[in-house]
């Protein structure tokens, strides 16, 4: 995707408006996208690859047309650091299926979930995690899709791999690589840590530290609201919800005042346009008021 200057907005997969208005397909998502004003779509193949090379390249060819960045969304049931290397074998497989298809899409960011600690203590699991990262890297590069971007995503549960301070491990195996930090998964996490200015400027400046100014500029993200309970979160909510978070607002205004220019995806359950619109809105203002 084009490097943007600002912030890109869109929603992960198709929200419930999209179908109430009667749109029935993924190639008609990207004219209803710009019609709302939103600039990216990320698509959804958290249960496998399924789609074909020609409906990719017409729905790319759509987003093109209407300016809308697409990312996609590795399979779920991805685990990088399995005790079992066949796993891990086909964990690089569903990143290089998915790598294929996000450039048929015309896109370049594929967002991968680590998984879970394969009953290793968790600085092992880490290391084992990355190091499948690094196997999944050079595959891709065989392939002719060194350009893909692999985002490992920071994640909601406790006994899984991916708060920040790992997520930043897996960046440092290779310059590429980009952090899928999703605030409303680390606010789960840290069982509503993660949901004040100062917690969100405190998240930023490590990616920062560790990455370097670029890579925190245009890192990859998720937002939504989620519910939780002690072992981390239980489920994705909307922006109506009061009682969870986190608020997008601070973040927003971060983002503004520091300049960064990620791709936002909004993950609410089910109103994931329209809450799109809602932090494209927050931002808008705050980069009003930063001059």
């Amino acid at each position: 995707m084009p490097i943007p200057n600002r912030p890109l907005f869109g929603p992960a997969g198709n929200s419930e408006e999209f179908y109430a208005q009667g749109y029935k397909t993924v190639l008609q998502a990207p004219g209803w996208l710009e019609g709302l004003g939103l600039t990216a779509y990320e698509y959804q193949c958290g249960h496998g690859v399924r789609v074909s090379e020609a409906t990719a390249r017409a729905i790319g060819a759509k987003a093109a047309e209407h300016g809308v960045a697409v990312s996609l969304h590795a399979p779920y049931y991805i685990s990088l650091a399995s005790a079992e290397e066949a796993k891990r074998e086909n964990s690089v497989e569903y990143i290089l299926q998915s790598a294929r298809a996000v450039d048929w899409l015309g896109g370049d960011r594929v967002v991968v979930h680590p998984g879970g600690l394969g009953g290793l203590p968790r600085e092992q699991a880490a290391a084992l995690a990355a190091q499948t990262l690094r196997q999944a890297q050079s595959v891709l590069d065989g392939e002719g899709l060194s350009h893909i971007r692999l985002c490992p995503e920071t994640m909601g549960k406790v006994n899984q791999l991916g708060d920040l301070d790992e997520v930043l491990g897996f960046c440092a195996v290779d310059e590429r690589f980009l952090p899928c930090i999703d605030f409303g998964h680390l606010n789960a996490r840290t069982l509503g840590g993660v949901n004040t200015r100062e917690a969100f400027a405190a998240l930023l400046d490590m990616v920062a530290d560790a990455l370097g100014e670029e890579r925190a500029r245009r890192f990859h993200m998720h937002f939504s609201k989620i519910e939780y309970s002690k072992g981390g979160e239980k489920r994705h909510l909307t922006f109506s919800d009061e009682l969870y978070g986190p608020d997008p607002a601070p973040l927003m205004a971060l983002l503004a005042e520091r300049g960064c220019a990620p791709v936002v995806i909004c993950e609410s359950a089910g109103t994931q346009a329209a809450d799109a619109v809602t932090m494209k809105a927050l931002y808008e203002q705050a980069a009003r008021q930063a001059g």
